[in-house]
């Protein structure tokens, strides 16, 4: 196969303008684009709930140490490491009549549900063995939301393999994935106290987004069809998917975006309830934080298609990133006694982080591709296990770093805190997701894989698969 020029300016052909080639899988239909968007939205009802709420509910409710939470943390990922590869390679391996991915929405849809219940429900032990509890439940939940989430990830490369077509599924998936978090960051500070007894109203709140995910995942299941799949005789060996991840620049650089916007993301996220709480004196406007900076978010993700379109998707992601900067000095400068200057900073750090929010799921597929013509194989399952895992370590290191940070500063429980433990919160708050985005902005400028390249890879692979077919017959 000739070489494209992956080398050129990253964003040189991915403006308004450009037509994408004709080939591959047919358009998508709004049903199907919808029907993936909606298993997004019940995926967040756990994502967005462990990511905001677990740490404060170790710490406040199940009544473990900070430390104690860290380590909990950090050991489920631990495991990711082994299951996250082993259902990726799974799932490129399964062949049934509903397809490679869409079964595993349905196998694990029930299981994840009653594991997310019993992760938030404090048992009548002692504290080592409430710490044994955390242990085992939260890693049995990351391992049944691997099992889940991978497959519905990969679906992604296997509704479409048109550049700008991802880019709008992945914009409404956003759309969705926002729709859950709002259920849940706004939902969850008005219904706590108001079901179950004090300590498992967490578990009776995620009783009920477990019917609800199920539903959306079984919908996720019915309404999408699996049109692009690797060539019927291939044979993946470790060998070809360690290859399509390690010898893959574009994804690598995208991982790294990806995991720099997810740290910011969950650190700002895992340390806002204490902010509200210890800092502002103001846990009443929690909802509204919440609120407010994930409709910040929704409305900057309607803008991403049209400034991917204009500015290709590294640029866009270097601009939002360059946004949430500017939003986080400012945060960072704004005095305790002015909690709506600090929603409106928060609110611009949010809209800021829209572009990487929708742009690293719609760049993860192009790798597919890239590392498919590169090396001739399709390892779609190894790509996205590997963006899942370091996406999930990203979530872990931010909560653990919170839960160091907050041990560290001498944090402790319903306690008036000291000048130490609120300085450290309002650092978390402001200048680590400053960091974070500063990183992202400059590793953006590495990207290589714009639209005019992915096409024509697009359109080498579908020469020579037809060219293989044609030679078979």
């Amino acid at each position: 196969m000739s070489q494209p020029n992956i080398n050129q300016d990253p964003a040189g052909s991915g403006r308004a303008g450009r037509k994408s080639v004709g080939v591959g899988a047919p358009p998508l239909t709004r049903s199907v684009s919808l029907g993936y968007a909606l298993g997004d939205l019940g995926i967040n009802l756990y994502f967005i709930s462990v990511m905001t709420f677990l740490l404060n509910f170790y710490t406040d409710q199940l009544g473990i140490s900070a430390a104690a939470a860290a380590g909990v943390l950090a050991f489920a990922r631990f495991v990711d490491a082994i299951t996250d590869p082993l259902m990726g390679a799974l799932a490129e391996r399964t062949r049934t009549r509903w397809g490679r991915l869409r079964p595993y929405l349905l196998l694990g849809a029930l299981p994840l549900a009653g594991i997310t219940v019993l992760t938030f429900y404090v048992p009548d032990l002692d504290e080592p063995g409430r710490v044994i509890w955390a242990y085992v439940t939260y890693t049995l939940f990351g391992i049944l939301y691997t099992v889940v989430t991978i497959p519905y990830s990969m679906l992604t490369a296997s509704l479409t393999d048109d550049h700008d077509e991802r880019t709008n599924l992945s914009a409404l998936r956003m759309g969705g994935a926002l729709t859950g978090a709002a259920m849940v960051s706004v939902g969850v500070p008005l219904l706590l106290g108001e079901v179950g007894s004090e300590h498992q109203s967490m578990a009776t709140i995620m009783g009920g987004f477990g019917v609800i995910a199920t539903i959306l995942l079984a919908v996720t299941f019915v309404t999408t069809k699996e049109v692009v799949n690797p060539p019927p005789k291939q044979r993946l060996g470790i060998t070809d998917s360690l290859r399509a991840v390690v010898l893959n620049p574009p994804l690598l650089v995208v991982i790294s975006i990806f995991c720099l916007g997810m740290l910011s993301f969950t650190v700002r996220q895992s340390i806002a309830v204490y902010y509200f709480i210890y800092n502002l004196g103001r846990p009443d406007l929690l909802s509204w934080f919440f609120g407010l900076t994930l409709a910040a978010m929704f409305v900057g993700l309607l803008g991403v298609p049209w400034l991917a379109s204009r500015l290709g998707k590294a640029r866009a992601i270097q601009a939002g990133a360059l946004l949430s900067i500017c939003a986080c000095l400012g945060l960072y400068l704004t005095p305790f006694s002015d909690p709506y200057w600090v929603i409106f900073w928060s609110a611009w750090v949010a809209f800021g982080g829209a572009p990487i929010a929708v742009l690293g799921w719609a760049m993860i597929p192009d790798t597919v591709e890239y590392a498919q013509w590169r090396f001739g194989k399709r390892a779609d399952g190894a790509i996205y296990s590997m963006a899942s895992f370091f996406q999930k370590l990203a979530k872990t290191l931010g909560g653990a770093g919170v839960a160091a940070g907050l041990a560290v500063a001498g944090y402790v429980a319903n306690q008036e805190q000291s000048l130490q433990a609120l300085e450290m919160i309002h650092a978390m708050m402001s200048l680590a997701p400053m960091a974070f985005m500063a990183l992202a902005l400059v590793i953006a400028g590495l990207y290589r894989l714009d639209a005019q390249t992915h096409d024509d890879i697009r359109r080498q692979l579908a020469s020579a698969q037809s060219g293989e077919e044609a030679a078979s017959a």
